[in-house]
């Protein structure tokens, strides 16, 4: 029977896969996409709701790289229960506005297997908003086993753990300029 250990922040190596200029500029990129999107929508707003701890960077950054106007809010979701899944959703924070007849962009961190979103999105869909779309900054497209597709990607990146740019190890790593994979110490020792 192995033990399990608590690594701490010290402990642990990132190795940069993204850097903080590459990040900046795919923003800017899908700012541009996403404004096109809802310019040929004919939308007047977008709804911007980040999907917390993780999107929480990645949200602001998009939110002021928009030139379409945007109202924000925030849902806090989770279908884990530690590092194993619940098989159910629950959502801590609860949108705070109607999005009937409203453009809502959700805006997610990073999609994995992608069984948190195929239980959030047509519960928002149930909602009746003018329209939903899901934006991501990472898809791990090798760990998907729920059908769940982004409109708008950043990167796709390799099925590794990864942190930086809000995504997050025990809490810690959330506030790096840019996305590594961690590296923990060799578990044997």
């Amino acid at each position: 029977m192995t033990e399990h250990k608590e690594f701490r922040p010290g402990d642990c190596r990132v190795r940069i896969l993204l850097p903080a200029e590459e990040l900046a500029a795919r923003v800017q990129q899908l700012a541009a996409e996403i404004d096109a999107y809802y310019a040929g929508c004919g939308a007047d707003e977008i709804l911007l709701v980040g999907v917390l701890k993780g999107a929480s960077i990645f949200h602001s950054d998009l939110m002021r790289a928009l030139k379409t106007p945007v109202r924000i809010d925030f849902m806090q979701v989770s279908s884990y229960i530690g590092q194993q899944s619940s098989g159910e959703l629950a959502i801590h924070k609860d949108i705070l506005v109607d999005i009937a007849g409203r453009h809502v962009l959700l805006v997610e961190d990073i999609i994995d297997t992608g069984f948190t979103l195929s239980m959030l999105m047509p519960r928002l869909q149930q909602r009746q908003p003018a329209d939903l779309k899901l934006c991501t900054v990472l898809d791990k497209r090798e760990a998907r086993r729920y059908d769940v597709q982004a409109d708008f990607v950043g990167f796709v990146v390799p099925d590794k753990f990864l942190v930086g740019y809000g995504l997050d190890y025990n809490e810690y790593f959330r506030s790096l300029p840019y996305i590594g994979e961690l590296i923990l110490p060799d578990r044997a020792e």
